[in-house]
């Protein structure tokens, strides 16, 4: 099956370049659109309904008219000069925020994007009186617009209100502020947009430098971006195409990563092509491009495959989570890498048939051997000192690994610890109120019989949650219309994203309120802290369950491709042990040593399949390389050594290639830590994993490591002129 598509593609070069032309063109413009209707951004969303603050989720829904994908904004009001708000003052407040209520709000578009191409998200805003703070200093209105706060249509609508919005409370002789998850999520993108722009300019250039000083060819610098980037737009179309069949919703972050994924592995699988493809041509300049490149492509395409299923298998196993964003986000990247499988396997070759030898212009690299270099001199010195290099290595790694010493998960939404307006707003708040206000902890009660509730029937339960540390104010029951629901709020003294917020939210409120519910109802809890705080449970309950299946799916692709029972174990191991390396290095470095509340709760599953099945292409290039070098006569040594010879500068060029991605994620705020573990991982996957801890293993057990099948060794072939004595010592071999 491999062996056909990459035959065909390099046959008919053209036709095949041709049709992911158009599937890009077409897929990449219609992207934008169909992500937009199969993503959703209220976390509690993802919870399944048997967790009690999603089962307020949907009494808040059905019950209490809140719309799912509206995003609330709190706006601070004060007079300009410091003084109490007066009579006159709250009068001129509450109509200048009904003429605010009656605009609508058209949304700002590129003059570049077709307006058929990006949803329309102009809206009129819907504004309430919300509070007004004990001393009068200030009032705080409620407004509220429809749409994820990461939809930069929404984003744009955001600013344009809140620019409305000052200038005309200005007029009025106000001031104002605005905080809440949009106005945060604004402030933080405004402020990071020319790191944003710089970073990613610069992670551009880094790829096509070491491209260009890898290969000396302009071509091949800039021809893994463009297939990369059409295989890209075909994959993020195809993910939001089955999520819409299959009613599936995404997490707004879905498709950023999906793109710094494909970015990093095609180019891996790109590179190990180019890599392979100029080998070739050097061993036998008189064989016709196209054959070589089919002869490659075939080679090579099995281990691709191999190395793509892991980090699929790896993602399928997402499908097990109760979570939802989990849930959603493993068949996503499965399928996203599946197509970029299919390109792998077709558009690439297509690319090394159609320009041939001219992909390598104009450097003249293949009509000479190069002379020894390091990475030679790598593979000797792993070979001689094999016992050394590996205690060297797992040093490192367990050095490293000593920062999981204490480890704590911190279930915030990511508080990129910039100081923007949003959040200097948030602080005025709390010093006058609650630093809840804005964002409550909600009880949603209703009767088991269906019947119709009374104001008075909750009045032991608010006096109840009122005496529970921690809570500075209830609000009075509001009742629904028909009478069969009631909502409590409540409103902490704690930040709503802080660790004490959800032990307060889980703990003595969900207490409270199981002891001093009325007979005959059901209470729920809710609230981004209550949320949060049930995340944090069904985390830990799937973290149980990915982790071994995962590993076993790996460990099952390992012993079909690698027809071993040592050697899956080998790479196994040293890939769980990378995880460990980079968790406890995330760890030391933001939880220890920044004084964070704990690493990332999504960090450690994240780090598992990215870092598992990603690290583990690597090992799978450098594995089938050693077994096909043990296959020809000579000591297994100096077949390690030919195989670390031939695969370093492939696996050490992929592997910056795909840590430059990652390190784009540091860009983003609240994503540092991510950028930084999965940055660190995938070089120690690279450099230290698949360079030296598994050849030096595979050093010390020579062709035992593939027992019970040991590879024989073979005579004849199209490499057998290679196969001589000079060749069998690593130092007289020679290298990129």
């Amino acid at each position: 099956m491999i062996r056909a598509l990459t035959g065909y593609s390099t046959r008919h070069p053209w036709k095949v370049i041709a049709l992911w032309a158009v599937l890009g063109v077409v897929l990449s413009a219609l992207a934008p659109t169909l992500i937009a209707r199969v993503t959703q951004h209220r976390t509690g969303d993802f919870l399944p309904r048997s967790y009690d603050s999603a089962a307020a989720l949907q009494i808040a829904e059905e019950h209490f008219g809140v719309n799912p994908d509206a995003t609330t904004v709190t706006v601070l009001v004060a007079r300009t000069d410091g003084k109490a708000l007066d009579a006159s003052d709250r009068r001129r407040v509450g109509a200048e925020a009904a003429t605010l209520a009656q605009r609508r709000v058209v949304m700002p578009r590129e003059d570049d994007m077709p307006e058929f191409l990006v949803p329309d998200r102009s809206q009129t805003p819907r504004i309430a009186p919300a509070m007004t703070a004990p001393d009068r200093s200030f009032e705080l209105l409620s407004v509220q617009l429809t749409g994820s706060p990461s939809d930069t249509g929404v984003q744009g609508v955001y600013r344009t209100f809140r620019d409305a919005a000052r200038t005309q409370f200005s007029e009025a002789g106000m001031r104002t502020g605005f905080t809440g998850s949009l106005a945060e999520t604004v402030d933080t993108t405004d402020a990071h947009e020319t790191a944003a722009k710089v970073g990613g300019a610069l992670v551009l250039g880094f790829i096509i430098l070491l491209n260009v000083l890898a290969f000396r060819s302009a071509l091949a610098a800039l021809l893994p971006l463009l297939a990369v980037a059409v295989v890209g737009g075909v994959a993020v179309g195809a993910v939001a195409g089955a999520a819409m069949i299959t009613g599936h919703k995404l997490d707004a972050g879905t498709p950023g990563l999906i793109n710094v994924v494909l970015l990093g592995i095609g180019i891996d699988y790109l590179l190990f092509l180019l890599f392979r493809f100029r080998e070739q041509l050097r061993d036998r300049p008189e064989q016709p491009a196209r054959e070589a490149a089919e002869e490659v492509s075939g080679r090579v395409g099995t281990a691709i495959t191999s190395a793509a299923l892991t980090i699929v298998a790896a993602f399928a196993t997402l499908g097990l989570a109760t979570f939802g964003q989990f849930r959603s986000l493993g068949p996503a990247i499965a399928v996203a890498v599946l197509v970029m499988l299919l390109g792998s396997l077709t558009l690439l070759p297509a690319l090394l048939a159609a320009a041939g030898r001219k992909m390598f212009w104009p450097s003249r690299t293949l009509h000479h051997k190069p002379r020894e270099g390091r990475a030679a001199r790598l593979g000797t010195l792993v070979t001689r000192r094999p016992l050394l290099m590996l205690t060297a290595s797992v040093a490192l790694l367990a050095a490293l690994a000593a920062g999981l010493i204490g480890i704590r998960m911190d279930y915030g939404r990511g508080d990129s610890g910039d100081r923007t307006p949003a959040a200097a707003t948030a602080a005025e708040i709390s010093r006058s109120l609650p630093a809840g206000v804005s964002d409550p902890t909600s009880v949603f009660i209703t009767a088991k019989d269906g019947g119709t509730l009374t104001t008075a029937g909750f009045d032991s339960l608010s006096h109840a949650l009122a005496q529970v540390g921690g809570v500075g104010k209830v609000a009075r029951t509001v009742l629904n219309e028909d009478h069969r629901a009631a909502r409590i709020d409540l409103y902490p003294t704690a930040d709503p994203q802080s660790q004490q917020a959800r032990d307060l939210a889980s703990g003595p409120i969900r207490a409270a309120v199981a002891r001093h519910a009325p007979a005959g109802t059901t209470a729920h809890v809710g609230g981004t802290a209550a949320v949060f705080a049930d995340i944090s449970t069904a985390v830990d309950h799937d973290l149980r369950i990915v982790f071994p299946v995962a590993a076993a799916l790996i460990a099952l692709i390992l012993l079909l491709l690698l027809r071993s029972l040592l050697a899956p174990v080998v790479l196994m191991l040293s890939v769980g042990l990378g995880f460990a390396a980079t968790l406890g290095a995330a760890t030391l470095l933001f939880q220890h040593g920044l004084g964070k509340p704990g690493v990332d709760f999504t960090l450690p599953l994240v780090l598992f399949l990215f870092v598992v099945a990603l690290g583990t292409d690597y090992n799978i290039l450098i594995a089938d390389r050693i077994r096909e070098e043990m296959r020809r006569p000579g000591p297994a040594r100096a077949a390690v050594a030919r195989a670390v010879r031939h695969t370093t500068p492939a696996i050490a060029t992929a592997g910056l290639v795909l840590a430059g991605s990652f390190a784009t994620l540091a860009t983003s705020p609240g994503s540092e830590q991510t950028a930084f573990a999965l940055t660190l991982g995938i070089m120690l996957s690279a450099l230290v994993l698949s360079l030296v801890l598994v050849p030096a293993l595979a050093a010390l057990l020579g062709r035992a490591i593939w027992w019970p099948v040991r590879p024989r060794p073979t005579t004849g072939g199209h490499r057998q002129h290679r196969a001589t004595a000079p060749a069998q010592e690593p130092d007289q071999v020679t290298a990129y």
